[in-house]
Order: C-alpha cells, then structure tokens, then sequence
C-alpha cells in the first residue's frame, strides 16, 4: 500500500469561490507545497496555475512536483447544463491528462446556493427529490464516462457541505445510482464530518470505491458551537471548524490502517482551509500537517 501526500492550492486560500480573491502568486504558492514536504500538488482553480501544458510542466518538473487531480465543481441538478458541465470537466481533464495525472474529482457546484451555504453542517437526510437523484446521477455518470473516454483519467466524486451531495445519506443516494466500476469517491475526510458522518465509517461502507482522498480535519466542538449559532459555511470555515490535522475527531491512524486493508494505492491531499490575513499562516500550517503525517508513517 502507497498513500502519497499532495497538497493543494486550496491550503493557500485560492479558491473558487469568485469573491474570494488570491493573496498569492502560483510560484509562491508551488514554492511552499514543495518547501513543506509534499511531492505532488492538485489543479487549484482553472487559471490560477498556467493551463498550458507545456508551461506548467516546466513549473512543476523544476519543482519535482507532481500533477494529482483537479477538483472541478459543476452544477448537476439542472439537466439542461450537463453538457456544459461535461465540457468543462474535459477541459480540465485534458490538461490533468497531459501533466500525467490519474483522476479527476467532480463536486457539485457547491457554495452557489444561498439556502445550502445557510445550512451547511445542519442539513438533514437528503434535500432531493428521487427524480433529481436520478438527474444528478445521470449528469455525474455521462460526464465520468466522456472524460474516460477523451481523456484516460479516472474518476471520483467529491461529496461538500454547502451542497447537495453533503450529509452521509446523500452520498449513499449519488452511490447507489452511478456506476461502480465508471464513478468512485473522493473521500473527504473532514466534510464527511462537517455533513454529519465519520470517515471511517464511510471507508468501512464503501471499500475500494474510494480511489482518491481528501485528508482533512473536523473539530466537533466547533461544529456544535457553528450549529447552535446558526453560522452559515463560511462563517464556520472562518470560525475553524476545518482545524488542522491531529486537533479535530478524524482519526487518521484509524483511517490509514483500514486504506492499508484495502490496499489502497494513490494520492491523499491535505486541504487546510485558511481565512487569515497573516500571509505566512499557510505554510506554517502545511509544515505541521506534513509533520503530523510523517509521524504516521507517510
């Protein structure tokens, strides 16, 4: 068993929320993924890092970094824009493909919906209808299939608060209704809490159709406290209910002893959700949480 350790953009605040703009340049931000340990990096936002192949190559060869994934959100309750949703994710996946990257995960597009991002971490069951289970798994699966078949890449989609897909028992809904074989997860770790769940329940319900991870962590307490005063996604982010690693309930020694079970071999990303101004709090929090999982191991 393999888990190497990427990091990502995201650690660093860019996001792609379009009111949230970047506090650093691609080279700063791929300087200190590299500084802190990690050997391999995620896409980031479409533009943030170069999208011509042959300069980002450049980018990250000097760095020995590798290309891992992209996260591509895209809205999959409305029919009528699979199609552009399918474009946008073979877009990405042309470009992941040709830097030597595996998979490409597909999230909802989360954080778009008022109602969601007020109840995030508060949601219930599933918000859907069956017949918009079936519109979202349809989306989901023709989308996995053409990027497949465009680009090689192999597919997992990543449940989110402030989404549809957010609490344990949507995920089970979009699982049930995609192809196994064509649609795995994303497991990650620290939204699977933030929903409601425990990741390593969901590593024990859903096996080896986890193909990629997300490593992140979840302080309940903090989340109880979001919940009792009503803050919306954002406010909880900024309130730190995405702690770092090793401060929060995710147990990653139990986690990565049952990936090992399963013989799991790819990437686990660290996302550290950052909302400061100290410009230098990104990386001193990448170090640490390199450091964290160092010590078990990887």
């Amino acid at each position: 068993m393999t888990i190497r350790i990427g990091n990502a953009p995201v650690s660093w605040a860019i996001y792609e929320f379009k009111d949230i703009e970047p506090k650093y340049t691609f080279t700063r931000v791929l300087d200190e993924i590299v500084e802190t340990g990690y050997s391999g990096t995620e896409l980031g936002p479409w533009g943030f890092l170069p999208t011509d192949p042959t300069k980002l190559r450049i980018e990250l060869e000097k760095r020995h970094l590798q290309m891992v994934s992209a996260y591509v959100p895209v809205k999959l309750v409305d029919e009528s824009v699979h199609p552009q949703a399918e474009a946008e994710a073979i877009k990405v996946g042309k470009l992941l493909a040709a830097l030597g990257a595996k998979y490409i995960v597909l999230a909802d597009d989360n954080g778009s919906v008022p109602a969601l991002i007020k109840e995030a971490g508060r949601a219930q069951g599933s918000r859907l209808s069956p017949e918009k289970w079936d519109v979202v798994a349809k989306g989901v699966n023709r989308i996995a299939r053409r990027v497949n078949d465009e680009t090689g890449l192999k597919f997992a989609f990543h449940h989110h608060c402030a989404g549809y897909v957010e609490t344990p028992q949507e995920v089970r809904h979009l699982m049930d209704r995609t192809d196994f074989d064509l649609v795995g997860l994303c497991l990650d770790t620290g939204h699977y809490h933030y929903g409601g769940g425990d990741a390593l329940e969901a590593i024990k319900t859903y096996g080896a159709r986890i193909r990629h991870l997300h490593f992140k962590d979840c302080d309940m307490h903090i989340r109880q406290q979001c919940i009792s005063q009503q803050l919306d996604y954002f406010g909880a982010v900024g309130a730190g209910v995405f702690c770092e690693l090793d401060k929060g309930n995710v147990n990653f020694p139990a986690i990565i002893a049952e990936m090992e079970k399963l013989g799991f071999d790819g990437w686990a990303t660290v996302e550290q959700d950052i909302l400061v101004d100290d410009l230098d709090a990104p990386k001193q929090s990448a170090a640490r949480n390199r450091a964290y999982l160092r010590s078990l191991g990887l």
